[in-house]
């Protein structure tokens, strides 16, 4: 930025000091027309001098052309004007220096002290001037007009260019805030967008791995029994006709069993993916943390539309039901007084519950299992132990994968709620997976 205050646009650079071709072909018509104005006055002021006629237009043609550096300068034309006041010449500079000045960047003092300095020398000069002439008879006025010629005409050379100087350096300055405004406001909403991109992706993260737990939750047990069940018909399908037609029953239940979650669960995600859709739709691209609130929002909304429909704590009967169907000796215990918790709490209850015993048919088939839950004032607690199975490499024959994502999901279901998951072998050589969730 120039003493000006003009902004140096980037690429529209113009010669020397000059930010553009046009403000150089600008002052160099200023400084042209000065250089004539003060050359003619030269011609008086070398005759009133008593030098050569020649000596005073050079004089005045240099004098005048100190116009030109009014932007990188503009102290020094403003001191020039002043200096060359005595000799009636420099009136054009004078009025275009003390604008320059007055828009510029320089402290109001300099400003005020240089107008002042201006004002005082064309007051006294005029002052004289106008005394001499009604002194030769030019003018044939009273007294009163020499004080009041000198100061109407030192007050006209002076405010009109100071006063209109700086309301042009403020506003320029004014339009220089208004553009560093919006380009940090421009800086702070592509901040923020980048900021809601990644909090969208932390919530598509999120939502992947929430859907790949519940489909694991879903499927691998219910796949697991049919597998067992499966393996068993396969063994007694000759020997004992009727349970493998008993068998054969339960594995077509499994299997509507599992249709029947996946259906539920698949539709809950499509019409939380429609609702999602419309929010998004409906709301402005320049919004973009907003809409990043709407797309967590209708996630924890498909949430809690699963959680509503999922399994609870009644449903454990059915589920070990189910695993003894499956050739497991399993045995519950339930300590302290049943009551019903929030539907989140006891889903996830459930699916530990659900996700041990599927461990247990996939690593110790025909391992005997032992299933407690205690009920407690603040908080309910599970846990599902299973001793060595009988005959190593059961599980191997039943051909059963795991994907090791099972004790992962249900830490995260735990530690979700705010509880505390443990699990790991026991001495005995068997397996145990232990939880608490606070009740509130």
């Amino acid at each position: 930025m120039t003493t000006t205050g003009e902004d140096h646009a980037t690429g529209r650079g113009g010669p020397w000091w000059w930010t553009r071709w046009r403000s150089a072909v600008l002052d160099t018509g200023l400084a042209a027309g000065s250089a004539a104005e003060c050359g003619a006055e030269g011609v008086r002021f070398a005759h009133d001098a008593g030098i050569p006629a020649a000596v005073g237009v050079v004089f005045g043609v240099l004098a005048g052309s100190a116009l030109i550096v009014r932007r990188k300068w503009p102290i020094a034309v403003v001191l020039v004007s002043i200096a060359i006041t005595p000799a009636q010449m420099g009136y054009l500079m004078g009025i275009v220096g003390l604008y320059t000045l007055a828009a510029s960047e320089l402290p109001r003092r300099i400003i005020g002290s240089l107008a002042g300095m201006s004002f005082l020398g064309m007051l006294i000069v005029m002052f004289v001037r106008v005394r001499q002439d009604m002194q030769r008879g030019t003018w044939e006025l009273g007294d009163w007009f020499v004080p009041f010629a000198s100061i109407t005409t030192a007050v006209g050379m002076t405010a009109p260019p100071v006063l209109l100087g700086m309301y042009v350096g403020a506003r320029r300055r004014l339009m220089e805030s208004l553009r560093e405004r919006a380009d940090s406001l421009e800086r702070e909403l592509q901040l923020l967008a980048e900021r809601a991109e990644e909090r969208a992706e932390w919530a598509r993260g999120e939502e992947r791995t929430r859907i790949a737990r519940e489909m694991h939750d879903v499927v691998a047990h219910r796949v697991s029994l049919m597998v067992v069940h499966a393996a068993a018909l396969q063994a007694v399908a000759r020997k004992d006709p009727e349970k493998a037609v008993k068998n054969a029953a339960l594995v077509g239940d499994m299997g509507r069993q599992a249709l029947t979650e996946l259906r539920e669960m698949l539709g809950v995600l499509r019409s939380g993916g429609s609702r999602d859709a419309r929010e998004r739709a409906a709301v402005p691209l320049v919004a973009v943390g907003v809409a990043a609130a709407a797309a967590a929002a209708a996630s924890r909304a498909v949430e809690d539309e699963g959680a509503g429909d999922g399994p609870c704590l009644s449903d454990v009967d059915e589920l070990l039901g189910q695993s003894a169907a499956a050739g497991m000796a399993v045995d519950l215990s339930v300590e302290g007084e049943t009551r019903s918790y929030a539907a989140e709490i006891e889903q996830t209850a459930y699916r530990v519950v659900q996700e041990a015993l599927t461990n247990v048919h996939k690593h110790a088939a025909g391992a005997k299992t032992h299933v407690r839950l205690a009920h407690r004032v603040s908080e309910i607690a599970m846990q599902v132990e299973n001793e060595p199975p009988p005959e190593l490499g059961s599980a191997a024959a039943a051909r059963l994968p795991s994907g090791g994502n099972g004790l992962v999901g249900m830490r995260e279901r735990v530690l979700a709620l705010g509880g505390v998951f443990v699990s790991g072998p026991t001495d005995a050589g068997g397996f145990r997976v232990s939880a608490v969730i606070p009740a509130a």
